[in-house]
C-alpha cells in the first residue's frame, strides 16, 4: 500500500551477525550431504557438526498456469522483488480501478498476509473515495473463510464473513484455480473471474537445495526436538518443516508456521543443540502455538490459538482499535531487536 519503504524492512546481516562471531555466507544452497557432513552451495562445500535447515518455502508458481509476477499475471508479497512489483501494480489500479481477486491458492500455506491485504485494500479505497469503482473478491483453496489452515480460531469464520459483508467483499471458498489468462481466473470447478489486479499466495514447496531430505513436496519431517528423523545433527525450523493438518480439506491446503511460531522453533532448536553438546537431557517439547495481529486497515484482530490444532486450550479472535497500535509497537520493537542482535531483551 506504500505505507513502508524498502529500507524501513531490510537488515544488514553480516554487520548483526560479525561481533557475535558469527560469519555469514550469501550463497544458495544446491544440496545437503548428510553422510558427509557438509552443505553445498555454489561457492563452496561447507562442514557441520549441526546443521539447522531455516529457508522458508519455495513459491511454486509454476504449478498453476499463469501464476505469479515472473511467468504469469497475478502479484504476490512473499519476497521483497514481488511486493515491489504489487505496489507498482496497485497505483496502476488507482489509475485504471477495476475488479481485484485476492486470496490463497491450493497448496497455499500462509493465509493471513491475504486477509490483511483484502482489508487493507478496502480501506485505502474508502479513503480515496473510489472503493464503488473497484469490486473486490476473496479467493480461497480453505474450506470456509476464516479455516487459515488451523480449522479456524475461535469464531473467525463467523467473525470475517461478517467483516466482509459490512466491507461488499464477495467470497469464493474451497476453490482450486485451473489457470490464469490475462485478465481472467479459471477455476478448477468451472466458474471465471475478471480481474484487473490479482494477488495470491501461491502453492508451498520446499526449497530445491534441501528438498532431497524432505517429503515428496520438500519439507523436511522432523521429531518433537525439531529434529530430522534419520539425521538427529539436523534441525528445521519455519516454513522448511513438515506439518501435517489436522484434518483433510476439499481443496488442499497446508498448514502455517507463523513468525511467532519460527521463533518458538529456533528457540527449541537452540536449546536442544546447547543440551546436546553439553550431554545435557534434550528440553521437554512446547506446544506450538498462534498469536497473530491481523491489520485490518483502520483498525486489526488478536489472533489466538492455543494450541495450534484442535482439540485447544484456547482460540479466540478478538478485534480492536489497540491492535493496530500494538502491531505497529511490535513491528518497530522487532526490527530494533534484530538490528541491535538481541535474541530477547536485552
Amino acid at each position: 500500500m506504500g505505507s513502508r519503504r524498502q529500507e524501513d524492512i531490510i537488515l544488514d546481516v553480516p554487520r548483526i551477525l560479525e561481533p557475535r562471531g558469527i560469519a555469514f555466507v550469501h550463497q544458495a544452497v544446491t544440496g545437503v550431504r548428510p553422510g558427509e557432513q557438509k552443505v553445498v552451495t555454489a561457492g563452496g562445500e561447507y562442514a557441520y557438526d549441526y546443521l539447522v535447515i531455516a529457508t522458508g518455502p519455495y513459491l511454486a508458481c509454476e504449478e498453476i498456469p499463469g501464476l505469479g509476477p515472473k511467468m504469469g499475471y497475478t502479484h504476490c508479497t512473499f519476497t521483497l522483488d514481488y511486493a515491489l512489483k504489487s505496489r507498482d501494480a496497485w497505483r496502476r489500479l488507482l489509475d485504471e480501478p477495476g475488479p481485484v481477486v485476492i486470496g490463497s491458492t491450493q497448496m497455499a500455506s500462509c493465509f493471513g498476509p491475504y486477509y490483511e491485504l483484502a482489508f487493507e485494500m478496502d480501506w485505502e479505497l474508502r479513503k480515496r473515495k473510489m472503493r464503488h469503482k473497484v469490486p473486490i473478491t476473496y479467493l480461497t483453496s480453505e474450506p470456509y473463510l476464516g479455516h487459515m489452515g488451523v480449522g479456524g480460531l475461535g469464531r473467525s469464520r463467523r467473525f470475517l464473513e461478517d467483516e466482509f459483508a459490512d466491507l461488499d467483499i464477495r467470497i469464493a471458498a474451497s476453490q482450486a484455480i485451473d489457470e490464469i489468462t490475462p485478465g481472467e481466473i479459471r477455476l478448477a470447478g468451472g466458474g471465471r473471474l475478471p480481474f484487473k489486479l490479482a494477488m495470491f499466495a501461491p502453492p508451498f514447496k520446499g526449497v530445491k537445495g534441501v528438498a532431497a531430505l524432505g517429503n515428496p513436496r520438500g519439507f523436511i519431517p522432523v521429531d518433537d526436538h525439531y529434529r530430522h528423523p534419520d539425521h538427529a545433527n539436523i534441525y528445521a525450523v519455519g516454513v522448511a518443516m513438515a506439518l501435517a493438518p489436522a484434518d483433510p480439506t476439499p481443496v488442499p491446503t497446508g498448514v502455517p508456521k507463523t513468525g511467532f511460531m519460527t521463533v518458538r522453533m529456533a528457540k527449541a532448536a537452540a536449546a536442544n543443540i546447547a543440551a546436546d553438546v553439553g550431554n545435557l537431557p534434550a528440553p521437554r517439547r512446547q506446544e506450538l502455538s498462534v498469536v497473530c495481529f491481523m491489520d485490518m486497515g483502520r483498525t486489526a484482530a488478536l489472533m489466538v490459538a492455543d494450541p495450534l490444532l484442535p482439540p485447544r486450550q484456547k482460540s479466540y479472535i478478538k478485534k480492536a482499535r489497540w491492535a493496530k497500535w500494538a502491531k505497529i509497537g511490535f513491528e518497530k520493537y522487532f526490527l530494533w531487536k534484530m538490528r541491535h542482535g538481541y535474541a530477547r531483551l536485552p
